[in-house]
């Protein structure tokens, strides 16, 4: 618990998605991979309407995406 609690920024979500959707970080990461390119709220959207995700937590994991693909 002290990781999470010292995570900053999208990071700072990812205990409580993997709590909530009952899948690791990597799972939703990898599925962001495969959909491609796309624009950010593009990828949110797609994982609201796809998989039921609350905004924050599919805002989260775009932002980390993106800023892990260089963009």
């Amino acid at each position: 618990m002290a990781d999470s609690a010292a995570a900053k920024g999208p990071t700072s979500y990812f205990p409580s998605i993997e709590k909530k959707y009952d899948q690791p970080v990597q799972h939703w990461l990898s599925l962001l991979a495969a959909r491609g390119e796309g624009k950010h709220m593009e990828l949110v959207a797609w994982l609201k309407s796809e998989y039921a995700m609350g905004h924050g937590h599919a805002n989260a994991l775009v932002a980390h995406h993106l800023a892990q693909n260089g963009r």
